[in-house]
């Protein structure tokens, strides 16, 4: 069933699925927060966005922050209504049928996992053993932490993920996108590289951030 919608326009902050936590053993190695620009696979997908940026910080070594902020004429992205999120919150399947923060991590070529993070407090984490192969749901971590903030002209959707033990001590190689409903079921898609001739968020070459 499709989620209640509304146009992002002066909505009040609200938070979803908020835990108050201690990063587990920060170390003073971890790289600082640095920012990225994703790019849209066609250029006219989206004319009322003028930019997407995401802040990317690893302030655990079992943990990732990213903040997406949308930037632009945002009155026709959809977006859940506030006053249905409560009910909406917690992991969910097919949350890339509409707006949806993406991001994909792996330590080294081959298995890799895939985070959706939705506006409405909505999650799926994934596990795959290849290039679009073995998927199965990830399992022993905390659910996500998900923040979202919208004004005129800003919408800004924050996340902390646990990473599994196997890549809590590893370089991460991320692919970080987003896919933006501007209209029922008209979505364009962002990342920060785009590989092939159809947008694939999992494409090996996708992986284009080192953390």
């Amino acid at each position: 069933m499709r989620s209640p919608c509304h146009h992002s326009v002066q909505v009040a902050v609200y938070i979803i699925n908020i835990r108050t936590r201690q990063a587990s053993n920060p170390l003073p190695s971890l790289p600082e927060p640095r920012t990225v620009a994703l790019r849209p696979f066609a250029a006219d997908a989206a004319p009322g966005i003028r930019r997407i940026s995401v802040r990317v910080g690893r302030p655990a070594p079992d943990r990732l922050v990213l903040e997406y902020e949308l930037a632009g004429e945002l009155h026709a992205v959809i977006v859940p209504d506030p006053a249905t999120t409560a009910a909406m919150a917690g992991p969910t399947d097919g949350l890339w049928r509409h707006t949806c923060m993406e991001a994909f991590v792996r330590g080294t070529p081959g298995p890799y996992l895939e985070f959706n993070l939705a506006p409405s407090g909505q999650w799926a984490a994934y596990r795959f053993s290849g290039y679009r192969e073995g998927m199965t749901p990830l399992t022993g971590i905390d659910p996500p932490r998900i923040e979202l903030r919208t004004q005129a002209g800003q919408l800004l959707l924050s996340a902390e993920v646990e990473l599994p033990t196997e890549l809590a001590a590893a370089g991460l190689q991320l692919g970080i996108a987003a896919v933006v409903e501007s209209q029922p079921e008209q979505l364009s898609y962002w990342a920060v590289r785009h590989a092939g001739a159809r947008p694939d968020f999992h494409h090996p070459d996708s992986f284009a951030f080192e953390i």
